[in-house]
């Protein structure tokens, strides 16, 4: 999947100005699509030059003009080809594997401590996302089918935490053993 595709998903909720979408991305694609602001506005003027989004310019009065980002036909048409194609399974990349396959050169004692901050991070985002869910989607029984995809791509963030939750502590257990 290139970035274009997150892009033109959120494009396909309503227009937005590079900064809206860029706050937007961050708090929902974000969770599974890393891309900086940078990235996000390089794209969108690769997206304006194929014609797959528009921008209106809204003048400011004492600010820089707002550059309003709409997906147009063709872009709907290129995404709606895209998300009809099989996808891949994602390349895992993984420091703390890195340095967990290689624990036996640096000992268990910093490799517990990276796990435990691991540990830590993830439990926070998952509580983030319990409360999103509470907030939300707390009676999924009755979603609207707009409401049905996002909810699934929550719930498989919360799946994705709590297994390395779920492991963090497998591993932390499993190292502790072996120290003593």
């Amino acid at each position: 999947m290139a970035l274009a595709h997150a892009i033109l998903a959120l494009l396909l909720e309503s227009p937005f100005t590079g900064y809206d979408l860029t706050k937007t991305f961050a708090g929902s694609i974000g969770s599974f699509w890393k891309a900086t602001h940078q990235q996000i506005y390089r794209e969108l003027a690769k997206l304006e030059a194929q014609a797959w989004v528009t921008v209106e310019t809204i003048p400011q009065a004492g600010r820089p003009d707002k550059k309003l980002y709409s997906i147009t036909n063709l872009g709907r048409q290129k995404f709606v080809a895209w998300a009809n194609q099989p996808c891949d399974v994602s390349a895992v990349k993984e420091e703390l594997l890195v340095k967990v396959f290689a624990g036996v050169i640096v000992g268990a004692k910093p490799i517990c401590q990276e796990i435990q901050h691991h540990r830590q991070l993830h439990a926070a985002t998952l509580a983030n996302y319990r409360q999103i869910e509470q907030q939300f989607f707390a009676n999924c029984d009755r979603l609207s089918s707009e409401q049905t995809f996002p909810y699934l791509t929550l719930r498989r963030g919360i799946r994705y935490e709590i297994d390395w939750i779920e492991w963090c502590d497998e591993a932390l257990e499993c190292l502790r053993k072996g120290e003593g």
